[in-house]
């Protein structure tokens, strides 16, 4: 799990809710005009943006991958592939199939490899896997970016619309107070929804979309490195090139290093 994604809206809802409680209680922030507006206006631009079918499947697999993490670093996958090449020159493609892969896009080009497809078939496919990934992944970023964008505006129609009301009663006092209530909180949901949820989970989307990316190409090379029977160390070297320069090195390597930079 992403522990960085259920912290930040746990810490924005807490902050939120506090001062609530600090002034009042949570029933003074209950209106169902405001979140009619909200919500429903909302979802009806998002209705018009986008297709039914990219709304049901990018709203939950933005939401699964926000808040999930990557079973392996890049780090970690640069030494399972060099692992894996080095099998496979040891026993040859046919040695890859007794071995346990966490990650399954890896996992597919390594039965690939152990299959004996060729390399065109290898690149084409996992590459039209990788890219199909993330036309989705983008859709999920896209949506929850335009719900952002749409939901402070929307609360802004809701404010119009309970100042109009009320406005419209000024001869009764009684319906001042809530009509002004329900036009302020229709502001509130609008900035809250944007700014707590959704676009920050479109960044979060954007950050993964950008390094799995990275991680997929860096597989696809990888995969095909190995079935054209390269060295690990050669596969090794040409994949830490996708890594920054300060993860290119292990723990064991930086250890070894420190004692020799040394000064006498």
């Amino acid at each position: 799990m992403d522990i960085a994604t259920g912290l930040g809206l746990f810490c924005g809802i807490g902050v939120v809710s506090l001062v609530i409680l600090m002034g009042g209680d949570l029933r003074m922030f209950v209106s169902e005009h405001a979140f009619i507006v909200i919500f429903g206006g909302s979802f009806a631009a998002t209705l018009i943006r986008f297709p039914l079918s990219s709304i049901f499947h990018g709203l939950p697999l933005g939401a699964k991958f926000a808040f999930t993490m990557r079973r392996m670093s890049q780090r970690e996958l640069v030494d399972e592939i060099a692992g894996l090449a080095e099998i496979a020159r040891k026993s040859g493609p046919m040695g890859l199939e007794k071995v346990e892969i966490d990650d399954p896009y890896l996992a597919k080009g390594v039965r690939f490899v152990a299959d004996g497809y060729d390399g065109t078939f290898i690149r084409d496919n996992l590459e039209r896997d990788r890219d199909n990934f993330l036309t989705h992944l983008d859709e999920g970023q896209k949506i929850y970016r335009a719900v952002g964008d749409c939901a402070p505006a929307f609360g802004m129609i809701g404010t119009l619309i309970g100042m109009v009301q009320m406005f419209a009663n000024m001869t009764d006092p009684s319906k001042l107070g809530p009509y002004m209530a329900g036009a302020l909180l229709a502001t509130f949901y609008g900035a809250a929804l944007a700014n707590i949820f959704c676009l920050p989970i479109a960044d979060k989307l954007h950050l993964k979309l950008v390094d799995e990316e990275i991680n997929r190409t860096l597989i696809i090379d990888g995969i095909l490195m190995i079935r054209e029977a390269k060295s690990p160390t050669l596969v090794r070297e040409m994949l830490l090139a996708y890594l920054p320069e300060k993860h290119r090195h292990s723990d064991e390597e930086k250890e070894e290093a420190e004692p020799a930079a040394a000064p006498a």
